[in-house]
């Protein structure tokens, strides 16, 4: 049976946190194991969206920390499924800080993450293809099938 495809639109997510004391080191940034958190969430609810099936992370392929979030800053997270595999998909996350008075946007986290949709009995299942239409889907696309190459090649090592 051949899924329907299910263009990029469908699964964009944005999520806004605000960054309290509690989320923070003792510099006053927010702990890197709490922004994995959030990205795990918004690729999750990504995925979720493609498939329409409950999704598990499978892998995180890349993360960089690239500025700090103060507390005090609104964190944005904008996920959306890059590509869609058999039974996986690969979300692309990017996080922003902001600061609310200033009115300035940083980019401070990108990370892939790799969810696989199940059913009923915890089994992967099919997913939807993606259906990509711009030239930055498009890209995304290829990208993500050169960082799955990537991972089979190193599970393929182990």
């Amino acid at each position: 049976m051949v899924l329907p495809g299910r263009p990029v639109r469908a699964s964009r997510t944005e999520m806004t946190e605000l960054v309290l004391p509690q989320d923070s080191n003792l510099l006053g940034n927010i702990l890197g194991g709490r922004v994995m958190h959030l990205i795990d969430i918004a690729g999750a609810i990504a995925a979720h969206r493609h498939c329409h099936r409950q999704v598990v992370t499978a892998s995180v392929d890349h993360l960089d920390f690239l500025n700090p979030v103060r507390v005090g800053d609104l964190m944005v997270l904008e996920a959306q499924v890059n590509r869609a595999f058999h039974t996986s998909v690969e979300v692309g996350v990017e996080v922003y800080s902001e600061d609310s008075v200033a009115g300035v946007r940083k980019h401070t986290t990108q990370a892939f993450l790799t969810f696989v949709a199940l059913d009923e009995a915890g089994r992967p299942v099919p997913v939807p293809p993606l259906i990509v239409k711009t030239r930055e889907e498009r890209r995304r696309y290829r990208e993500a099938g050169k960082r799955r190459d990537l991972r089979l090649k190193a599970r393929n090592k182990s």
